[in-house]
């Protein structure tokens, strides 16, 4: 297991490095089909991004459905749908760059930047980066994790949008919140491709913006 946010009691999430897991009868169902209009481009767009995200049963344990968007990213016109998605929907949100939480949040937050003409700051697990880092740690259920950045990579009021494949629990990106604020900077808002919703992760974000594609 690569990552994991804050895990609440019952649920598991980024359990691997190209999906999700959600613990629990409600995460083993098919994700709900989409209103129409009710994402970035409308439900067109929605309903083809979710046709590329397969469910993996029992992955990496036994009561975890594992949300691969591996066909995804392996598909050129899905994944550029995808970033433009993500730009549509961060759109009023002002941000100077762009916070790729590791490891997803990089493949997704970096064109995501260069698309909307931004810098990218990348938030590395412990040991990644050369120079002098800030850290943030932040507890997950069974011990602890942390994130790092550079100390030079965020001005004292640079406003810094988060990005993610999914909030889950929301532990992470706290973290990574947190991370921005201690260096100085302001948190303008939170992106992701997916949300778990059951799982409450916004709670944890406070009253900035969240923006999201696909609402699971």
């Amino acid at each position: 297991m690569n990552r994991s946010e804050e895990r609440a009691p019952g649920a598991q999430d980024h359990a691997g490095e190209a999906g999700q897991g959600a613990r629990g009868e409600e995460a083993r169902r098919p994700a709900p089909a989409p209103e129409p209009g009710s994402g970035p481009g409308g439900g067109a767009v929605e309903a083809s991004l979710r046709a590329w995200i397969r469910q993996v049963p029992g992955y990496p344990v036994p009561g975890v459905t594992f949300l691969d968007i591996t066909p995804l990213l392996a598909d050129g016109a899905a994944l550029g749908q995808a970033v433009e998605a993500l730009a549509a929907a961060v759109a009023g949100i002002e941000f100077d760059r762009v916070l790729g939480i590791e490891a997803r949040g990089f493949i997704l937050g970096a064109p995501l930047a260069v698309r909307l003409g931004k810098g990218f700051i990348p938030a590395r697990k412990p040991g990644k980066l050369p120079l002098e880092v800030a850290r943030q740690e932040y507890q997950l259920e069974y011990g602890q994790a942390a994130i790092e950045v550079h100390q030079d990579a965020i001005r004292p009021g640079d406003r810094i949008l988060i990005v993610d494949d999914v909030l889950a629990t929301g532990g992470t990106s706290a973290a990574a919140a947190a991370l921005v604020e201690q260096l100085g900077g302001r948190v303008a808002g939170f992106a992701y491709l997916i949300e778990i919703v059951a799982l409450g992760g916004r709670r944890r974000l406070g009253d900035r913006p969240v923006r999201v594609v696909l609402p699971s």
